[in-house]
């Protein structure tokens, strides 16, 4: 139901996309959750896939329409969602051609257009128009939304709508990286599933079947780094990227007292429309940054914490905001430096 062309804004370049994955490695419990409610016959029919970027939430779900496509890979493994990629159904699935897949997610780039920055309600609606046919050979039709991140309002109540009444043997597999932001009354209707960090051994697993070129040391610092996230330790194996974030990372160890030179130089960098690659490494970054600070200072307790907590909630918001209406990013990154900068004084005296 969906073609795919151009600069996809969800997959990582040189690597496959998550729906071309031949296996899911790590969230057994979820796995073991979804299968045997199909097995058992008592799927629910919307389920919110919750947890970080880059640990497999969307692999999840296209391996389990490929499950729920193919009765065969029911009958082969009652306890996961293993699958085989040679079958019809994990082929149709892998190309966004299978008739009864619809895929809610930013489209890719086109010769005029860059890729779009959110999900907007009549892609929605125009998508959801598959339910209100039958499924081809009387089988389930599935939604995946990647991610719910990206939906605007308009889209999530339209959305809202079709989950409220689903059509017999419809699911929604919904992808959330922040599911506490997902609309509430989308949450209260679906099962969640929580998916947690990989283990350094799980991410060594996802990483060995790209036959990645890079020394051992390269990939053991990476894996050190990722945080349970295939994407972060992929983005530390790029020299660019490393470099990025160790150009921010040093920006952020010089706050408060940070060369606003050196800010310009960075927000110049990261404000042109070839950068939102970069762009959401430096938040990452950033976010990383934040966190440790948090952490290292937590002895203070939370009269210290505050300034740092309330900036960054301030920040997060802003960030969205220039994400959601494709503003220029120049201003929010000189702003970034100077709100923690600001914030850093404060712990400081506080």
């Amino acid at each position: 139901m969906a073609s795919d062309a151009g600069d996809e804004p969800d997959r990582l370049d040189g690597f496959p996309h998550p729906r071309e994955a031949a296996v899911l490695v790590g969230h057994h419990e979820a796995q073991r959750a979804f299968a045997g409610g199909l097995r058992q016959g008592r799927l629910h029919h919307a389920w919110l896939i919750g947890g970080p970027q880059g640990i497999g939430k969307a692999t999840f779900a296209y391996q389990a329409a490929k499950h729920l496509f193919d009765p065969a890979h029911v009958a082969s493994d009652a306890a996961g969602l293993k699958t085989d990629p040679a079958t019809q159904a994990s082929r149709l699935v892998a190309g966004l051609a299978h008739p009864d897949l619809v895929v809610l997610r930013r489209q890719p780039s086109t010769e005029k257009k860059g890729p779009t920055t959110q999900i907007p309600v009549e892609t929605v609606r125009r998508a959801l128009d598959v339910f209100a046919s039958t499924a081809s050979g009387g089988g389930w039709r599935v939604c995946i939304v990647d991610s719910a991140d990206d939906l605007n309002v308009a889209g999530a109540n339209a959305l809202l709508k079709v989950i409220e009444e689903p059509p017999p043997r419809a699911i929604f597999l919904i992808v959330a990286h922040q599911p506490g932001r997902v609309l509430p009354t989308i949450r209260s209707r679906c099962r969640k599933l929580m998916l947690k960090p990989l283990t350094e051994d799980e991410i060594r697993t996802v990483l060995a079947g790209f036959n990645l070129q890079e020394n051992a040391g390269g990939i053991e610092q990476a894996l050190k780094q990722a945080d349970g996230s295939v994407r972060k330790a992929l983005s530390r194996l790029d020299p660019g990227t490393s470099a990025l974030i160790a150009d921010t990372m040093a920006l952020l160890g010089s706050l408060p007292a940070y060369k606003i030179s050196d800010a310009l130089g960075m927000a110049d960098k990261l404000a042109g429309r070839a950068a939102e690659a970069d762009f959401e490494v430096f938040l990452e970054a950033v976010e990383d940054w934040v966190s440790e600070t948090l952490r290292h200072n937590a002895a203070g307790g939370a009269r210290r914490l505050a300034p740092l907590a309330e900036v960054w909630d301030k920040l997060v918001h802003s960030i969205r905001e220039t994400d959601v209406l494709n503003l220029d990013r120049k201003p929010v990154v000189l702003s970034i430096f100077q709100d923690l900068s600001d914030a850093v004084m404060r712990m400081r005296a506080a």
